[in-house]
């Protein structure tokens, strides 16, 4: 009698749980955590298709969105409303939130979407606690927030869900590249030395995604898990802060060991009832979503100092006329460009040019008019 997808599941977590990890042991724990990857995107999936039940539904507003996670009653009600005004409901009692409450807040004119969710437990990228529809919503925002606070700081279970449900935090994709060829088997392309496997494991993972013939690129020093999730294609790799609420609540040497404990996710320290520190928050947020501001000019007018259109850092001209209007690609001509990004004032670029914080752009479309 075969087994269910549940079932093979719970043996492989088993097996690897109770093998102990060496080198002689390390090929086939790769294997089986790459076949464990797999037998959960199908079992995702098949969830995914089923009937659905009741969900979140959230529309994008603003610039950007940034999801407060947290376990219940750390304060992320009364944190909702300090920072955009938001009427989410405050209590002292667990679970207040059940629903998710949007706000907007305004900071270095960007216009950045903050969502209340309900609180996160243990087991919660399993169901529990409606856990699974909170979590795609984290998933559709561009920032976490993990909000902690003095008395209950076990970050690593919120993190620990958020990587079952795919969510990669402050890192980036692994550069690796997958081909599939027409012979010649799985071939392992490394530019550069790598140290945390060998070729002959990173063979056995790709053949376990059911690749025959392929060449394999991998351009960085990785681990199995960073090209199991190359090979799954489904994570979201977000920026994230933790947020420590009630700090009128503890003692210095408390906070100076939480700081020590959250050195890597740029700890901001608060307490929201109090409104202390919400305003070196706001400035963390904009900071951590890495947002420019570009300041649009009509031909013959002066530039719009006042209101400047806010996009991510690193975008071009391109994503600029994607923004305004999908059909400012089709008919776009040139662009001016004055500020540090333009060799000269009034430089003229193209569609592929990256905008500097700052800069002044002027578009000019096939129809003779500048934007």
């Amino acid at each position: 009698m075969s087994l269910t997808i549940e079932e093979q599941i719970k043996a492989i977590e088993g097996e690897i749980s109770s093998t102990n990890y060496n080198k002689a042991t390390q090929l086939h724990i790769g294997r089986l955590k790459a076949k464990l990857a797999r037998l959960k995107g199908e079992l995702e999936k098949r969830r995914s298709t089923a009937a659905p039940g009741k969900g979140y539904s959230v529309k994008k507003s603003g610039n950007a969105t940034v999801a407060l996670v947290g376990f219940p009653s750390v304060g992320k009600s009364t944190l909702l409303n300090k920072l955009t005004g938001a009427n989410s409901l405050v209590a002292e009692y667990k679970f207040t939130t059940i629903d998710v409450v949007p706000g907007i807040m305004y900071e270095e004119s960007a216009k950045i979407q903050v969502l209340d969710l309900p609180g996160l437990i243990k087991d919660a990228s399993k169901g529990r606690g409606r856990g699974r529809e909170v979590l795609s919503v984290v998933r559709s925002a561009d920032m976490i927030i993990l909000m902690l606070d003095v008395f209950e700081t076990k970050v690593q279970v919120l993190i620990r869900e958020l990587e079952i449900a795919g969510i990669r935090l402050n890192q980036n994709p692994p550069d690796v590249v997958v081909t599939r060829t027409e012979r010649g088997g799985v071939l392992i392309k490394a530019t550069v030395q790598l140290t945390k496997m060998d070729e002959e494991m990173a063979k056995a993972i790709v053949s376990e995604y059911g690749y025959i013939n392929a060449d394999v690129v991998i351009r960085e020093d990785i681990t199995e898990d960073q090209l199991i999730d190359a090979l799954t294609g489904n994570r979201m790799y977000m920026k994230a802060i933790a947020v420590v609420n009630k700090i009128d609540l503890a003692e210095k040497e408390r906070l100076n060991v939480i700081k020590k404990s959250l050195r890597g996710l740029s700890p901001v320290f608060i307490s929201a009832e109090k409104d202390s520190g919400i305003e070196n928050l706001r400035k963390a947020i904009f900071d951590k979503l890495d947002l420019i501001r570009v300041y649009m000019k009509r031909q013959g007018a002066e530039a719009d100092m006042k209101e400047p259109m806010v996009i991510r850092n690193r975008s071009t001209v391109g994503d600029v006329c994607d923004q305004i209007h999908r059909a400012f690609r089709k008919h776009f001509r040139y662009a001016l460009v004055w500020g540090k990004s333009a060799k000269f004032p009034g430089q003229m670029v193209g569609l592929e040019h990256r905008l500097v914080d700052g800069d002044v752009l002027s578009i000019v479309v096939s129809r003779g008019r500048a934007i």
